[in-house]
């Protein structure tokens, strides 16, 4: 059987993970990895779960948690969701709040139900690698989204209209953004706001990584800001938030949840149905118990383990990197950036680091949708020691002065 011949266009742009294939490396002992971006399981509240599954599997939520339910997600999660958001300056309710299989699978539906071939996507340069992935099936164009220089709104139009499109909505991570760490202003999502109410378009938040801030002061998210321009109509708001339990609870339970308007709720509940007719029912049930009882203080716990080790990777590039060499200081998040000289490539450096360095990262270029930043990688401290980050960092300093000294 020649599959090729049968293949939907769609899945000629769908391409392996680079961070996925570098996580296999993490079971070569000798390997220093700044590569996954993924959350320490050492810091997981296991026996929390743990009780969690016992007590409902042995109660009187045992039957429902097993059965089919319904596509909007867990009610008593969705309500605790409800809360959780207005903390954070969002009022809605539990129509608002649409339960995923993981956030990642709330941007495949998002990029389902916008996108059609040679509609345009407004992301950030570097984007988020996910992202890129989910939205590629689609088959869309894309475009750069920088709220600090955004061009004229008509040259959006006339681009998109160029390749057979239109512009369908703005992606960003506006907090500790992976890969940069960087994190938007009020004034940066001030701008994306009025771009998109120009463009009459969606904004597409993700905010896997909003509870992580180690320093600074909290900056509204961009819906919240959306709802102060509609008088707290969370109904006639553009913003759709994604949020996930996978950076401060677990990333195995595979869950996440989407707050929009009830319009677009209506929808994505129909997708889910098409898709895989609900979210695990049983992990829901786990998750607003173990959310219930312990979320705050989970997330005491990872900030104060992944500020350490952001204090630490800051300190080795301080002392390691020679001149020539840029990066991030992130507030939060699990991220550090780094730009190398013009010349350089971040996909050969990380050969050549494997070999001879035995240190793992994550080349820039995946992160750019039309393929730039050649020169740019992304490290990751979330799981990594002080001894690792010291010997990993000196090493990678030791390789990038050699091969500046050879560009």
């Amino acid at each position: 059987m020649n599959w090729d011949q049968v293949f939907a266009t769609r899945a000629g742009r769908m391409k392996a993970s680079e961070i996925r294939e570098l996580l296999k490396l993490l079971d070569q002992p000798d390997i220093i990895s700044f590569a996954g971006g993924i959350p320490d399981a050492r810091l997981f509240p296991a026996e929390a779960f743990g009780a969690a599954y016992a007590e409902v599997l042995s109660g009187p939520d045992a039957v429902p948690a097993l059965q089919y339910s319904v596509s909007e997600g867990y009610r008593p999660l969705r309500d605790w969701l409800v809360g959780h958001m207005a903390r954070l300056g969002v009022t809605c309710s539990a129509n608002n709040v649409f339960i995923v299989s993981g956030s990642q699978q709330g941007l495949d539906y998002l990029g389902k139900l916008f996108l059609s071939p040679g509609d345009t996507a407004l992301v950030t340069f570097p984007a988020y690698m996910g992202a890129l992935g989910a939205f590629n099936a689609y088959e869309p164009a894309y475009d750069r989204l920088d709220p600090r220089s955004n061009r004229e709104v008509e040259s959006y139009r006339d681009k998109a209209a160029a390749t057979g499109g239109r512009v369908k909505f703005a992606y960003c991570v506006p907090d500790f953004s992976n890969p940069t760490g960087e994190t938007l202003s009020r004034a940066d999502r001030e701008a994306i706001l009025d771009l998109t109410e120009a463009l009459d378009i969606p904004v597409i938040e993700d905010a896997a990584y909003q509870a992580l801030r180690f320093d600074g002061d909290n900056v509204p998210s961009i819906l919240a800001l959306d709802l102060q321009r509609h008088n707290g109509d969370i109904d006639a708001v553009r913003t759709v938030y994604c949020g996930s339990f996978s950076k401060t609870l677990s990333p195995g339970l595979r869950l996440g949840w989407i707050v929009a308007g009830k319009d677009l709720i209506r929808k994505l509940v129909l997708a889910k149905q098409a898709a895989d007719l609900h979210t695990s029912t049983i992990n829901q049930a786990v998750m607003a118990k173990v959310a219930t009882r312990l979320f705050d203080a989970q997330v005491d716990t990872i900030r104060a383990a992944y500020r350490h080790r952001r204090d630490r990777m800051l300190a080795a590039l301080d002392r390691h990197m020679p001149k020539g060499v840029q990066w991030t200081r992130p507030e939060g998040g699990m991220f550090v950036w780094v730009t190398l000289p013009e010349g350089m490539d971040g996909a050969d450096l990380l050969a050549k680091s494997l070999q001879s360095q035995r240190v793992a990262f994550v080349p820039g270029r995946a992160f750019h949708a039309d393929g730039s930043g050649a020169n740019t990688l992304r490290l990751s401290y979330s799981c990594a020691s002080d001894e690792m980050i010291d010997e990993g960092i000196a090493r990678l300093g030791r390789l990038i002065e050699g091969e500046m000294a050879g560009v």
